[in-house]
């Protein structure tokens, strides 16, 4: 008996995620009933899962990020003015276009011709004028505008708290004036589509407030009766690339008061003495696809707003949480929780950075991109961009597009590991489009079979290269982004989703086929022209032939589609072709300072920038899986030296991506320091959004995909339990993660040590578990379960 009740207590952190989830669901949609005063100090019980201020924000990094994956808002919370900033996943400037640059060709011989000849700065010139795409840059992403409302605070007001609750997906602002409670509840809903704003108060007749559109945008604006506002417009005019903006949107909104009064003018809508009123709010635009704009945005608003004026505030909001906790539920995280949790958001942030015990914070981090990811990536919309979809500006930094020589792909890492498997559609639907656009790049700008993408895409599926040589002359970044579909197949294990990204492997693999080149030194083969991503070496430029990224690249993309092409029977002498070829690839060098190599030659401690933010030449660490201390120690090794060089502070998708390099080098105090960097004030903004800076939502993705990285790897046919523990987690306890080969995985652990795993089938059997050096073998159907003990014994688990 007394081992039944020791086993129990070793469970009870698992056990207890899903009996605590299912009591927060009776609780965790109400409004904290002790709001917080402007001036004064709080001693209210704080959500576990919540962002909170005592005060509005300023500036769109403190605004509170909500959306439903294709429509995003950003809630300010102003007393007498209320921002809501609103975005929609399809509008961006420009229109359909094709950049091919169809004299690239001409010119590729000669651009190798001076990289092996060593005039590297040659080779850069040429492609600078005869090789770049034209356009020679691509579209941006654009802001829809702001939903404002101005209200007439008059007296004096108390006890603000603005609040976005992670579990619910709820931004909400509570104050008091004149001795009346006002709410505010904002939600993007994905079941109706439409953006949700409930203004109420705890007494008759309160509420009041006239309601807006603006836009940087050139819009029309036009009421249709008393109850809605129409704002249509176009995508922007011809910006820095020439291409005129024809993309047509339309935003609508309508408005519900319960009681009162609702009038209109051109511009507003006004509602006077009513004791609640109902907002929403739509915006869509005329895209279809990358090559059609034929869409009625009009129709599309009016249809999402007339399904939810028919259902009641309760019903959309219930049906709105059920959706979001569908997905959002799944991982349950949990280090323990000290008063320094009790303090609002921004002030966590500052004191952790001084020292302050708070373990829950990184918790609060890590779910936050979760939460970021389901809100900003939903089946049947548009990947997640540079800035997720909440972007401010007209001109956005980097255009605020795809990027996918890291910032692309790293917004995914999270995906499969923490239980979001099913928000990487839209990027493979993107990398099918841009298959078929790429397919035209490849011919015209390559002469080659196959597709090819360069460092950035944008709505319109552009391929071609783009920017400056020294950033753009990388043909990588199609392969990078098919490595992707594979690693939804390793957690899936869907045979028919492989046979449909199958081409796409096919294609990409096709293209280096046709144009890798041997070098005349090592007789390896080689990319050439490119770079290896936005890093100089010591001859003036990045332009070179033969990078440790790119082969570590295609390592990956040829064994993969070999791998694809046997499981499903297919292409058996093709097959071969891409093994072969692959195993004449450049391989890992450890260089003269015991690095690893980042370009064929030893060229590493001669570069004119040793701390650069980008660590390309670690994609076989990670998210590769081609270096492993244990597989490889050597090259681990290598690799250590590399990132001390490079050091841990950098831009803030920089240092994420460390993080999940230091945890794959097994290294958890030194991977915790770098959390610890990111979470700075320096690196993540009041609202937790990730600072490059400015604003980049890929080292929020990144953070939350390194400290999985801590607590479970999958990546070498082994499930690894606490590979890279810090010693600051001492207890704790995680639940939901996902493991290659079809497993679900929950992990408690004491002092240190493991105490617990439970290990779940999804479609995987047979799974190898490891904790440090002990190894276990097991058997399991589909579907079955395995409790472990500290010492990876499978026990039987009593009931609590």
């Amino acid at each position: 008996m007394q081992q039944l009740f020791k086993l129990a207590a070793l469970f009870a952190p698992l056990l207890l995620c899903s009996m605590t989830t299912r009591a927060q669901d009776l609780t965790s949609d109400k409004t904290p009933s002790a709001p917080i005063n402007l001036t004064g100090a709080s001693s209210a019980p704080q959500e576990p899962l919540s962002l909170w201020y005592r005060q509005p924000a300023k500036q769109w990094v403190e605004a509170l990020a909500i959306g439903n994956g294709r429509l995003g808002g950003m809630v300010f919370g102003g007393l007498e003015h209320e921002r809501i900033g609103l975005n929609e996943d399809t509008f961006w400037s420009c229109q359909p276009y094709d950049p091919a640059n169809a004299e690239a060709l001409q010119y590729l011989p000669e651009a190798r011709r001076l990289i092996f000849a060593g005039e590297y700065k040659a080779a850069e010139n040429l492609i600078n004028s005869k090789m770049r795409g034209k356009p020679p840059g691509q579209a941006s992403y654009q802001p829809i505008g702001d939903l404002t409302l101005d209200f007439p605070v008059q007296g004096e007001v108390s006890d603000y708290r603005r609040d976005l609750n992670l579990d619910t997906a709820i931004a909400s602002v509570t104050y008091t004036q004149n001795g009346t409670k006002f709410t505010r509840e904002v939600f993007v809903s994905p079941t109706s589509q439409v953006m949700v704003v409930r203004l109420s108060a705890d007494k008759p007749g309160q509420i009041a407030f006239s309601a807006s559109l603006r836009s940087p945008q050139q819009v029309m604006m036009a009421t249709e009766g008393t109850d809605t506002l129409v704002m249509k417009g176009n995508g922007g005019g011809p910006g820095r690339i020439g291409i005129p903006g024809t993309l047509r949107f339309e935003s609508r909104l309508r408005v519900l008061p319960q009681g009162g009064t609702l009038s209109a003018n051109e511009t507003s809508l006004t509602v006077k003495n009513a004791d609640s009123a109902l907002l929403l709010l739509d915006a869509a635009t005329a895209f279809r696809n990358y090559h059609d704009i034929s869409g009625d945005p009009s129709a599309i608003t009016k249809t999402h707003i007339a399904s939810a004026v028919a259902k009641s505030f309760d019903a959309l909001r219930a049906a709105h949480i059920a959706e979001h906790q569908r997905l959002f539920r799944r991982v349950a995280f949990d280090l323990g929780t000290t008063d320094a949790a009790k303090v609002p958001t921004d002030e966590r942030l500052k004191n952790f950075a001084k020292g302050a015990a708070d373990p829950q914070l990184p918790v609060l981090y890590y779910q936050f991109g979760r939460y970021l990811l389901i809100s900003s990536s939903r089946p049947g919309g548009q990947p997640a961009n540079l800035q997720g979809i909440w972007n401010e500006s007209s001109e956005p930094p980097w255009d605020s597009k795809y990027t996918i020589n890291i910032n692309t792909e790293m917004n995914y890492w999270p995906a499969e590991t923490t239980n979001l498997s099913e928000l990487t559609e839209p990027l493979v639907h993107m990398v099918k489009d841009m298959s078929e656009t790429g397919t035209r790049t490849a011919k015209l700008h390559y002469g080659a079979r196959g597709w090819v993408a360069h460092h950035n895409t944008d709505l319109w599926r552009a391929t071609e290269a783009i920017d400056p040589a020294f950033f753009g002359t990388w043909p990588m970044g199609g392969a990078w982004l098919c490595t992707h579909l594979w690693e939804h197949y390793q957690f899936t294990g869907d045979k028919k989703f492989l046979a449909q990204v199958y081409p796409e492997l096919k294609g990409a693999s096709q293209f280096f086929l046709d144009t890798l080149i041997e070098d005349p030194k090592h007789h390896w083969l080689v990319v050439s022209p490119t770079i290896s991503p936005e890093n100089a070496h010591p001859f003036g430029t990045s332009v070179t032939a033969g990078t440790t990224m790119d082969a570590s690249i295609l390592r990956d993309l040829f064994a993969q589609t070999a791998q694809a092409a046997e499981i499903l029977g297919q292409d058996k002498e093709f097959r071969a072709q891409v093994l072969a070829t692959r195993a004449r690839l450049m391989p890992f060098q450890v260089g003269k300072a015991g690095q690893l190599q980042e370009w064929m030659e030893d060229w590493d401690t001669q570069a004119p920038e040793q701390n650069h933010r980008h660590i390309s030449h670690l994609y076989g660490l990670f998210p590769g899986a081609q270096i492993s201390p244990r597989q490889t120690p050597e090259l681990a090794t290598a690799a250590h030296k590399t990132l001390d060089t490079r050091g841990d502070i950098t831009t803030g998708w920089a240092i994420a991506w460390r993080i999940n390099c230091w945890a794959r080098l097994h290294d958890g105090d030194r991977t915790y320091r770098i959390v610890k960097a990111l979470l700075d004030p320096s690196r993540t903004y009041p609202n937790l959004f990730d600072a490059h800076p400015p604003f980049q939502i890929d080292g929020n993705f990144g953070g939350t995909s390194g400290m999985t990285e801590m607590l479970l790897q999958s990546q070498n046919g082994e499930i690894e339990l606490l590979p890279a523990l810090p010693s600051q987690w001492q207890g704790g306890s995680i639940k939901g993660l996902r493991a290659r080969g079809g497993f679900e995985v929950d992990i408690a652990w004491q002092n240190g040590k493991l105490a617990s795993a439970t290990i779940h089938s999804t479609w995987g059997k047979n799974p190898k578990v490891r904790y440090g050096e002990k190894m276990l073998s097991i058997r399991l159907k589909v579907g079955g379960i395995v409790h472990l003990d500290s010492q990876l014994k499978p026990v039987k688990v009593p009931s609590l």
